[in-house]
């Protein structure tokens, strides 16, 4: 009897390549988790509003709309390689520019500095998820994008970690007085400045050190040959890519959850700060939350990925997003310490979304693939224009977080109302990836 062989999820052949491509995906977890907290940060240092201080997010996640479809363009004229290379420069420019960011203190010009850094992760998004699912056979892709987006937390965790060692914690403006009112608001003018000028250039040196060793990233990929897969990087008509992709009911469905998906990720990771500081939880001590919440993300992703070895995606991925519908509704009508940890356990449920729907999208697009993977990057700015809407609800009643009660619940437990549709939504792709297009 002919022995059957398993198919590998990597081959020997591209190991190197694959360790060095699942590298950056750390690379940009840190970046997106060092960033969620300083939406709080930069509200207490600058005196913002709870809208403009998400405006964090729609710089960051703006600009990987922006430069999605551009960076697929360039992809397809040269390389996934070059586009990398490209992608690791803009990554380095961004978070460089928080050096002369700090020295003018002004709140645009960090938003300014978080849009081009996300143009290079928009860039490494594009080039790198499609190259991870060309390193090897179609029958593994999804399994492979799983195993690599794996370790996209272990980089968000080390962000969480620097942003609570390395900032919140330093932050002077984040002191609290004896009746727990914070002690910047009731400083002199003069004396705000010069605590500004301080904790300012502590958000600014873990992103300065962060361009450096992106431009080391950058060096080693630069001289490390990479391999090419000549179907997936050959180059076609964007035209002809985008009617053939729309064409495509299980990539149409597949950005659409994606965006709604990115947005829901985004709203429960950045305000889970707030949420905690609502039931008496200090900035720095929800970092600890933040962190749970990246350990059960990252458990979640590997337990996933194992299980897709016996579950079809599309019924894994509805199983997931019921699990994160129910934890979502407690978190929103049970008050206090159980309705935060309900919050932290959305993460374990959210793990296998993104790899899942970007891989059940992009099956079987072939050379087209390259377009598809720019569509689905550009989802993203569901992360930058759901958490605005949350910051409008948090505003409903003032600056605070239980001004007001919505359906008996503050406003802060309300706004987690935005995840749970996003999440009833991916459940409908989920259910028909497995009943319609399996």
């Amino acid at each position: 009897m002919e022995k059957q062989f398993k198919t590998p999820i990597v081959s020997k052949s591209v190991i190197l390549p694959f360790v060095l491509i699942t590298s950056l995906f750390a690379l940009w977890g840190f970046a997106n988790d060092i960033t969620n907290p300083m939406v709080s940060a930069f509200k207490k240092v600058l005196e913002l509003n709870n809208f403009q201080a998400s405006l964090v997010q729609l710089a960051f996640y703006g600009g990987y709309f922006t430069m999605a479809l551009p960076a697929a363009l360039f992809v397809n004229k040269y390389s996934y390689k070059k586009g990398i290379l490209v992608g690791l420069i803009l990554y380095a420019i961004g978070a460089l520019l928080f050096y002369p960011a700090a020295a003018y203190e002004e709140f645009t010009f960090f938003l300014a500095a978080l849009y081009i850094l996300t143009f290079g992760l928009a860039f490494l998004e594009t080039t790198a998820n499609p190259y991870i699912l060309a390193m090897g056979s179609e029958q593994t892709a999804t399994q492979r994008l799983n195993l690599a987006q794996a370790f996209n937390p272990m980089g968000a965790l080390l962000g969480l970690i620097v942003a609570q060692k390395f900032i919140l914690a330093a932050l002077q403006s984040d002191d609290v007085l004896e009746n727990g009112s914070l002690k910047y608001s009731t400083l002199t003018n003069q004396a705000k400045s010069v605590v500004r000028s301080a904790d300012l250039a502590i958000i600014r040196d873990p992103y300065v050190v962060l361009g450096l060793v992106v431009i080391g990233f950058f060096i080693v990929i630069l001289v490390v040959k990479m391999p090419r897969n000549e179907q997936k990087e050959a180059k076609v008509s964007i035209v002809q890519s985008v009617i053939h992709l729309f064409k495509s009911k299980r990539f149409v469905g597949g950005v659409i959850s994606q965006i709604f998906y990115v947005g829901a990720q985004i709203m429960c990771w950045t305000y889970l700060y707030q949420y905690a500081e609502s039931i008496g939880i200090s900035n720095t001590e929800a970092v600890n939350y933040g962190i749970a919440a990246l350990v059960v993300f990252l458990l979640g992703r590997w337990i996933g990925t194992g299980l897709l070895n016996y579950t079809n995606s599309g019924k894994l991925l509805l199983i997931f997003a019921t699990g994160a519908c129910i934890a979502t509704l407690i978190t929103i009508f049970l008050q206090g310490i159980i309705g935060l940890y309900a919050l932290v356990s959305i993460s374990f449920f959210m793990s296998i979304m993104f790899p899942t729907i970007y891989g059940v999208a992009l099956e079987g697009q072939g050379e087209h693939a390259k377009f598809g993977a720019a569509f689905l990057v550009m989802a993203i700015v569901g992360g930058a224009l759901m958490p605005t809407l949350q910051g409008l609800i948090l505003d409903l009643g003032g600056a605070g977080y239980n001004d007001i009660r919505i359906l008996g619940v503050p406003e802060v437990n309300f706004s987690f109302i935005l995840p749970f549709i996003c999440f009833i939504i991916i459940g409908v792709y989920g259910r028909d990836v497995y009943k319609k297009y399996n």
